[in-house]
């Protein structure tokens, strides 16, 4: 007898085939690609850094919208304000060595279009992970720390994707 026949063995696959069409039934939705309003888009920072690259291969992978190279052939521009990485004592033990740090990841941006009108007010991104620190340990924390600010930046490219996903590009000048 093949399992397939089995009553609860079928009725288990049911349940399974049924549950997508209940989740989107509730308006559940995976988080996936985000359409960008704008074709093309020129990134005003630092090109060969980890950062611009995350973004690049997010906007490839996530929307139609083209990264270019020259800031006259872009829509619109991404202006870094700022970006910057800290790492703050949160702590001390009872002989004054450091226990838990903070990591923070300030980053600032606008967005204008070509004709320098804002499209996105300066806005900013400020991401904050704990690290517990022992010295005894200090390149497996060394390690945490790098993957910490890793999963910052992660979490920094989907934030900026949210935000350049919901701009409103302004109305076009009338022609004369």
């Amino acid at each position: 007898m093949s399992h397939l026949h089995q009553p609860g063995r079928r009725r288990a696959l049911a349940v399974l085939g049924a549950l997508p069409l209940l989740a989107a039934g509730c308006g559940f939705q995976l988080r996936g690609a985000r359409p960008l309003p704008f074709d093309t888009i020129y990134l005003g920072m630092y090109e060969y850094s980890e950062l611009a690259a995350a973004i690049r291969r997010q906007i490839r992978a996530g929307s139609t919208t083209r990264v270019v190279a020259r800031q006259e052939d872009a829509a619109v521009r991404l202006e870094v304000l700022a970006d910057a990485k800290e790492k703050s004592i949160l702590a001390l033990n009872t002989q004054g060595r450091v226990r838990e740090y903070q990591l923070r990841q300030r980053f600032s941006f606008r967005l204008v279009d070509k004709n320098g009108q804002e499209v996105i007010a300066p806005n900013e991104i400020l991401l904050r992970r704990d690290l517990a620190f022992d010295d005894s340990q200090v390149l497996a924390k060394e390690q945490e720390e790098i993957l910490l600010y890793r999963d910052m930046q992660t979490d920094l490219v989907q934030q900026l994707m949210r935000r350049l996903s919901s701009a409103r590009m302004p109305d076009a000048p009338p022609k004369p």
